[in-house]
């Protein structure tokens, strides 16, 4: 694996977090405690691998310019900069759920979780997005 495969693991990674996601709401719906648990722990670790991921591809690369053209610039930058605000917002609002459920908090932790939940899934949704519009089938990022 190269630097220029990054940003495939990255979608790859975003990917899977909104999947496990999805899966640990649909978990706590069904009070599938456990499973919840399991879901959950696993989008963070997904997450981190993310974070180190795209730290070291920026590191190394840089800025990545967007070459489209047209109203579909005007989509891409909105969405990312919708990304960029929340996608710093998340990391604090993660770190307090996730402190709250392992010091069983549970009062604490569903009250910021039900915040936490969309964001973050917005924010992996969209990482997704943008891998697609900078690196997708036509485009050479």
């Amino acid at each position: 694996m190269t630097v220029r495969d990054l940003p495939a693991l990255n979608a790859v990674l975003n990917a899977a977090s909104a999947l496990l996601l999805l899966a640990g709401y649909v978990n706590i719906r069904r009070r599938a405690i456990p499973a919840h648990r399991a879901c959950m722990l696993a989008a963070v670790t997904t997450s981190v691998l993310f974070l180190a991921s795209y730290l070291l591809y920026h590191a190394r690369v840089g800025s990545v310019p967007y070459r489209g053209s047209g109203w579909i610039r005007g989509v891409y930058f909105t969405i990312l900069i919708t990304h960029t605000i929340l996608a710093a917002a998340i990391v604090p609002l993660v770190a307090i759920t996730l402190v709250r459920a392992l010091r069983a908090r549970f009062d604490r932790h569903a009250a910021i979780a039900r915040w936490t939940l969309p964001i973050w899934m917005y924010v992996s949704v969209t990482g997704v997005v943008i891998y697609l519009m900078l690196y997708g089938p036509g485009r050479h990022g």
